[in-house]
């Protein structure tokens, strides 16, 4: 039987922490000219994945 694979989607998204999964925010890849300054800062960095969440992307990366 072959090995079970890892969603690459997924693997690329999101990182496996003891506090849940990091993930970075949306919104943040193109069209920024019209949103404000306020905005972009606010979407900067990482945060943790909401727990109602994190079941279906266990099964993406098969960590169960």
């Amino acid at each position: 039987m072959s090995k079970a694979k890892t969603h690459s989607g997924a693997a690329k998204r999101f990182k496996k922490t003891a506090a849940g999964y990091k993930r970075k925010h949306a919104y943040k890849s193109h069209i920024l000219t019209k949103m404000t300054t306020k905005r972009k800062r606010q979407l900067r960095g990482t945060c943790i994945l909401n727990r109602s969440d994190s079941a279906r992307v266990d099964r993406l990366l098969r960590a169960r």
